[in-house]
């Protein structure tokens, strides 16, 4: 399919393809000793194109997490985007997970790095903080529409700390979480009303969340984007938790892990054979 198709598409196509499993490149310390590699920049490079190498064009999507090539400096930022150009040469979708949230001409700044075709870090998709008001992530947002591209907004996060600002409430009752998922569905409303299967206006929801969606009044079916779902496997959600944070809105789910997955390496048929149990049972799961 066309890279200039829009994601929402591209994404529903994989998923169909593939599983609705997302794999997060996470190549944290720890797990680079268990494959038996240096915490360092070399380490770094074989560890994200080894799962490249297994996982490139087999799952839905991959998600490298920025921090942990930050982490390494301007190396490790070359490293990334070495296997950010890798994984388009596989056709793999990336969701490069950045958490990026900011005002006017830096958001323009964190888009045009990111989502930006030509540009060395340019993914498939990132993920976006709205806590400076969903308003603020409109350049990276319009950058995303109008390449192709899509973008992730965190809306009902796992971390414990998250609750105290997404479920809080203004005098109107309405929880800011729910506020973030009224504008995802605007902005999901043209290409669903033009018969996309999935807008590219996507949000984070973690599988951890229980019943927060229901208590907050949210239908996250009606966001008609997808729903990235962090927490699968070594977070502790399993089959039970995506069944019950996700009823109605099934179709939507790209379910995210990492650990559960990358602790199988670094062989590569033990690392396919992870993945795809974990697909097949969130497909399970989720009834598809």
């Amino acid at each position: 399919m066309s890279a200039t198709a829009p994601f929402g598409r591209r994404l529903a196509a994989a998923m169909a393809a593939h599983g609705p499993l997302c794999v997060g490149i996470d190549p944290h310390p720890a797990l680079l000793h268990r494959w038996g590699l240096a915490d360092d920049v070399t380490g770094l490079r074989t560890f994200g194109l080894r799962t490249l190498d297994a996982l490139g064009g087999r799952v839905a999507a991959l998600k490298p997490q920025s921090a942990f090539y930050e982490r390494h400096g301007s190396a490790g930022i070359a490293v990334l985007e070495e296997l950010l150009a890798a994984a388009r040469e596989t056709g793999t979708l990336t969701v490069l997970d950045v958490k990026r949230g900011d005002v006017g001409s830096t958001m323009l700044g964190y888009a045009d790095a990111y989502l930006r075709d030509g540009s060395p870090l340019a993914a498939d998709a990132v993920t976006l903080s709205p806590y400076l008001g969903l308003g603020s992530l409109g350049p990276a947002i319009e950058a995303a529409l109008g390449s192709g591209r899509g973008v992730f907004v965190l809306a009902l996060t796992s971390n414990p700390e998250g609750a105290g600002v997404q479920h809080a409430r203004d005098a109107a009752g309405h929880a800011v979480a729910a506020q973030v998922v009224d504008g995802a569905r605007a902005l999901n409303a043209p290409q669903a009303a033009a018969g996309e299967p999935l807008g590219s206006v996507g949000l984070v929801v973690g599988a951890t969340v229980g019943a927060a969606a229901r208590e907050l009044g949210i239908d996250l079916a009606s966001v008609r984007g997808p729903l990235l779902a962090p927490g699968v496997g070594a977070q502790g959600a399993g089959p039970r938790e995506l069944a019950e944070v996700f009823a109605g809105a099934e179709r939507s789910v790209l379910a995210s892990t990492s650990r559960a997955v990358l602790a199988a390496g670094p062989d590569a048929p033990a690392l396919r054979a992870a993945a795809s149990a974990v697909a097949d049972e969130a497909r399970v799961a989720l009834g598809l």
